[in-house]
């Protein structure tokens, strides 16, 4: 499978391959003295699993996206995987065209999810939220501004920047400008992050096709 990643990767303009590990340990110690924009993260591997390896990553290198690719399509592996950081999620079996989509997508600060298990998502905040939206709202998170909800609700339908500012008559960098500060008001990472916990406190619906 890396070897297939690499031709895939070195034949496309604008992509560089800088290398490759065997396990999660390796993964984690390649970063150092490197600077990957992107990883290729497999979920299952000897000595530390991808799952560990992407959370101490994106810990200690928050520069760097993580795209979880895997053979595994179900929450199981989903929902652990993007708790731990990952902006992305693909199924092996994907086409080349969408393993290097998603890997530009998560380079430029965007969610990649295959529509393969974009089911399992859904269905997995759903039902996270009906166990955890009321203990959430209980503790309270600060209150979203119009602004910013609008730009939220318009993320869970799947547009990006530029189109959110189109539709809002914004500038491009308004637009992280709302998105940052709703991050930061539910203390999370990445708009992955932030559209899960948005979902799970029944403030949008998410929207993959």
């Amino acid at each position: 499978m890396r070897q297939a990643l690499k031709i895939i990767i070195e034949a496309a303009p604008g992509f560089h391959w800088m290398g490759e590990a065997t396990n999660g340990i390796e993964a984690v110690d390649f970063c150092v003295g490197n600077s990957p924009d992107v990883i290729l993260m497999d979920m299952q591997m000897p000595r530390m699993d991808g799952v560990e390896a992407t959370g101490i990553i994106t810990t200690n290198y928050p520069g760097i996206g993580i795209l979880a690719i895997t053979a595994f399509s179900s929450e199981e592996f989903l929902v652990p995987a993007l708790r731990a950081g990952a902006a992305g999620y693909l199924v092996k079996d994907a086409e080349p065209t969408e393993i290097l989509g998603a890997i530009q997508a998560v380079h430029d600060g965007n969610a990649a999810i295959s529509a393969s298990v974009s089911q399992d998502l859904i269905r997995a905040i759903r039902d996270a939220h009906e166990v955890k939206s009321n203990n959430a709202n209980r503790h309270g998170t600060m209150a979203l501004s119009d602004r910013e909800l609008e730009v939220l609700r318009l993320l869970a339908r799947g547009l990006n920047n530029p189109e959110i500012a189109a539709t809002l008559h914004l500038s491009e960098a308004t637009v992280k400008a709302h998105l940052s500060r709703a991050m930061a008001k539910f203390g999370v990472r990445d708009r992955v992050q932030l559209l899960i916990r948005a979902t799970q406190l029944g403030l949008v619906e998410l929207h993959m096709d």
